[in-house]
């Protein structure tokens, strides 16, 4: 997916902790939280008074996202403060400058209170439990003993390691897709891969290979990591779909609207003639421009998929 240039990401890790209650419209909770994952020394994110079932959130009252970032020696309270209002200062215009409103986008004032040390590294793991997508696929956070159900398909994964963590209705929607779409034996693309989580699901569903890139050099490691724990092979490079000399005969792309309008054209050179594909990421007032691109490209609507406020579309290339 796209995102503005990296300004720095902070290593060394200190006695202290710094955390970030910043308002958000919740259904950007992956997009803003993987700011700070990109710019960041972030441990994790949660959510503040939210409401979940099987890790799908099903209400909020303030759309409140808590962020846990690492401290160091040079670091002040005030550096930090300044570090955030720039960052996002950053994101928003270029998101703005993309098509986001600032309803869709949410206010983003924050609060900031440094913290003394304490087990913070463990706490957001507390609002997370196994998510049923389907009745067929669980995605199980690392430190939860699942026993799964017959003919289930598991996916183990840390959430809030990389963007794509199964519990986001984008993630879950290409999932669904997947499962429905995909045959035994077909070879995928990954488009904005992320975590990997789609790579891996398809996968597990019989893909004969997976290829996924993504522009953030940050998730390659961490995409690598999830398929070797999920005991899968998949090749994961940085790169982007214009880059790609190969065709394919599922292809999945959970990306913003704006981007994915950007780009149809480099995502049906990816298509063989009657292959598929998943397009995800995009708010429901934003679907036009998705079907404009699509429509632009001769592919054909195989079907539209609503969960929460976000659609998604599967489409079919005919030429």
């Amino acid at each position: 997916m796209f995102v503005p240039p990296k300004l720095y990401k902070r290593i060394d890790m200190n006695k202290n902790y710094f955390e970030l209650r910043l308002k958000i419209n919740p259904e950007m909770e992956d997009l803003i939280a993987e700011i700070f994952f990109d710019n960041f020394d972030c441990e994790g994110v949660v959510l503040a008074e939210e409401t979940y079932k099987d890790l799908e959130m099903i209400s909020t009252t303030e759309g409140t996202l808590k962020i846990f970032l690492k401290d160091d020696d040079s670091t002040t309270f005030e550096d930090m403060k300044y570090d955030i209002e720039n960052v996002l200062d950053l994101y928003r215009e270029e998101f703005q400058s993309r098509g986001l409103t600032d309803e869709e986008l949410g206010s983003w004032d924050f609060e900031l209170e440094e913290k003394k040390t304490e087990d913070w590294s463990q706490k957001w793991k507390e609002k997370w439990d196994v998510t049923h997508v389907t009745d067929k696929i669980a995605v199980v956070p690392d430190w939860i003993d699942y026993k799964p159900k017959e003919n289930e398909v598991i996916i183990k994964l840390e959430p809030g390691c990389a963007f794509g963590t199964g519990t986001h209705q984008t993630t879950q929607l290409c999932m669904k897709a997947l499962e429905k779409y995909m045959n035994k034996g077909d070879k995928v693309a990954d488009i904005g891969m992320g975590s990997g989580i789609l790579s891996i699901l398809a996968k597990k569903l019989g893909a004969t290979s997976v290829y996924g890139c993504d522009t953030d050099d940050t998730v390659i490691e961490v995409a690598k990591e999830n398929a070797k724990k999920n005991n899968v092979e998949a090749t994961f490079e940085l790169g982007s779909a214009d880059k790609i000399n190969d065709k394919f005969d599922f292809v999945c792309a959970n990306i913003l609207h704006f981007v994915l309008a950007e780009i149809m054209g480099d995502l049906k050179n990816l298509m063989k003639t009657g292959a598929v594909m998943s397009l995800s990421g995009i708010l429901d007032e934003k679907k036009q421009m998705v079907i404009d691109a699509y429509e632009k490209e001769n592919l054909e609507l195989v079907e539209e998929i609503h969960q929460d406020q976000w659609t998604s579309f599967v489409v079919k290339r005919i030429d």
